[in-house]
């Protein structure tokens, strides 16, 4: 169906992004920023201010009472995992829109291309091509059939709208756009030029905003600009999405969200058309009985963490599946970080920080918080599979790195620090300050984090560090992990998409525009200073091929592993993809690998794969 761009445009691949539904006993969804977010998200106002009517029925909004109508089940996918509450607001400028307006999801809105995750390709979807006719320019071709779904053409000038809202709009979650970019022109009908800003070089950086940024309707924005509330674009109440994308919604109600496909998409004649003429989300109160609806057939498409999920089909014998057929069942897109506050006393120490390094069963935390869907995680700030794999250096990994080693970390703390036991058995360094008590954080009800906690926390008290767990709810997790509260946190840094492993990077060593403790940082929560990681990181982000930028990840590696910033505990999968084939069958897998294992940016092909038994 839809052809990668040339491979000499693959990219590097992060994460962002944007993980949802980290799999916790309550199902929340995860609160990370975007990839392209430098502010904390706005909070969706009080005030109704949907689109005009669209010169078709795009929409109908179901109140809180309507029963959900039946939808014929050979025409109909349920998919599971990225909804959790009753849905209100598909505002895909707002901090928590409602599904289908979160995230990478281009049902609806439709960005210009598309991330593939599986090659680290842009896929076209708005965008036709993509190319760099110079070092500093990135030239896009849009696709010259392409329409809103109310029938009116989409153009440059709506482009041109959306990205300029970064300017306007400083509470949005592309707001730093202007940054790396100093202006978009419109050459012709059909072609743009984003102006990279030479002062900050990162072609990379920005084709993360091409994949991240859904293209929105100016005719229709424009006018909701005028009665926003307090004039901010985030605060609409949106209850009509009018996007370019196959897939409209057709009604919602505090159970369930229901899309149309719509059958005069103008990727029609491009794609195809995707095989379910209906996608309807249930909300379900719990991530148990999401998995209880997937095992039994009730979900076809699902996105949550399913402890053993192997069990489904061997003990069960349901026809459920995944990515692979046996370990690690998903592809690898993102590295949970035990993020360390480099400003504590002790912990500012990074022989200390290494002595906890090795103490962590990496091992164990693998087979038991991730039911083994992920190998021991390395010292590295690069994944080792996907995109990111021409990046991975397995020698330095094994030279500069750390693994689980019990005797290493004690050689560190008594012959390297001269630290000494007390009689509780916590080391205490010459100064004498003591290896605690820190707190590792991280969101109550998040069973697989907490999961990697304790080990974590066990693993360091047998080796002498005063250690306990902490479970706050997850919006106090948030709060105090960007103002520096914390001790040890568990938490998302980015994942996979066009920029990484750049924006790991960023997360964990750039300290510029980072505001002090006690304020908001959006990255390096830490608080981690090196202005040789800096300098670094602007030469790999302006690199102009993938050989030049490895030399600096090398680089940027070889000090994350010296001063242990950071300490990877496990790899997660982008998005958890979990299928069951009662009722429809086709779900690409790694023997075809004909769509990539994700509900985001080219995840969209699932559909066009699929056939109704």
């Amino acid at each position: 169906m839809r052809k990668s761009l040339p491979t000499t445009l693959a990219i590097l691949i992060i994460l962002s992004m944007v993980l949802t539904a980290c799999g916790g006993e309550t199902a929340t969804s995860t609160p990370v920023p975007s990839a392209t977010n430098t502010t904390a998200p706005a909070a969706a106002g009080p005030t109704d201010t949907a689109a005009p009517a669209a010169s078709e029925p795009t929409a109908t909004t179901a109140s809180s009472s309507s029963a959900p109508d039946q939808l014929p089940r050979n025409e109909t996918l349920y998919i599971a995992g990225l909804q959790w509450q009753p849905p209100q607001n598909f505002n895909p400028l707002n901090g928590n829109p409602d599904w289908p307006g979160m995230g990478g999801h281009m049902v609806t809105y439709e960005a210009l291309f598309a991330y593939n995750l599986l090659n680290g390709n842009l896929d076209p979807l708005l965008g036709k091509s993509l190319s760099m006719p110079d070092p500093n320019t990135i030239e896009v071709t849009m696709q010259p059939g392409a329409k809103w779904q109310d029938g009116q053409p989409v153009t440059t000038d709506d482009v041109i709208y959306t990205f300029g809202l970064a300017k306007t709009q400083p509470d949005i979650n592309y707001n730093t756009f202007f940054d790396y970019v100093t202006d978009v022109v419109a050459k012709d009908d059909h072609t743009l030029d984003f102006k990279l800003n030479t002062k900050q070089l990162n072609p990379g950086f920005v084709k993360d905003f091409l994949i991240n940024v859904r293209i929105l309707p100016k005719h229709i924005w424009a006018d909701r600009e005028k009665t926003a509330p307090s004039g901010k674009l985030s605060q609409v109440i949106d209850k009509q999405p009018v996007g370019s994308g196959p897939y409209k919604l057709l009604n919602f109600s505090p159970e369930r969200v229901a899309l149309v496909r719509d059958d005069n998409y103008w990727g029609k004649s491009l794609y195809g058309t995707p095989a379910p003429k209906y996608l309807v989300h249930p909300v379900f109160k719990s991530n148990d009985d999401g998995n209880l609806a997937l095992q039994n057939g009730q979900v076809d498409l699902m996105q949550q963490f399913t402890p053993q999920i192997w069990k489904m089909w061997e003990d069960a014998k349901a026809p459920v599946g995944t990515w692979y057929d046996k370990e690690p069942y998903y592809i690898p897109g993102s590295i949970p970080m035990l993020v360390v506050n480099t400003t504590k006393k002790g912990l500012d120490n990074p022989l200390v920080r290494l002595a906890l390094a090795y103490s962590i069963n990496y091992p164990l935390i693998a087979q038991t918080a991730m039911s083994k869907y992920s190998v021991p995680a390395n010292s590295s700030l690069v994944l080792p599979v996907g995109g990111e794999k021409q990046f991975f250096n397995e020698a330095q990994v094994k030279s500069n790195g750390w693994t689980f080693d019990a005797a290493k970390s004690k050689d560190i703390l008594e012959n390297q620090l001269k630290a000494k036991k007390g009689s509780d058995g916590v080391y205490v360094l010459p100064d004498g300050t003591r290896l605690g008590p820190w707190s590792v954080r991280t969101p109550k009800g998040w069973t697989d984090w907490q999961t990697a906690v304790n080990l974590v926390v066990q693993s360091g008290k047998d080796a002498g560090f005063d250690l306990k767990e902490d479970y706050p709810e997850a919006p106090v997790v948030t709060t105090k992990i960007q103002n520096g509260d914390f001790d040890l946190n568990l938490w998302y840094i980015a994942g996979a998409g066009p920029a990484s492993p750049w924006k790991r990077f960023r997360d964990m060593l750039d300290n510029r525009g980072v505001a002090p403790i006690g304020q908001t940082a959006n990255w390096d929560y830490g608080r981690y200073t090196n202005p040789a990681a800096a300098d670094l990181l602007d030469k790999a982000g302006s690199a102009s091929d993938p050989a030049t930028a490895k030399q600096y990840y090398d680089q940027l590696d070889a000090i994350f592993m010296k001063d242990v910033p950071g300490i990877p505990l496990m790899y997660r999968p982008f998005e958890f993809y979990e299928f069951n084939q009662t009722h429809w069958t086709g779900f690409p897998t790694d023997k075809d690998q004909s769509a990539p294992p994700t509900f985001q940016y080219g995840g969209v092909e699932i559909f066009y794969k699929l056939k109704a038994k």
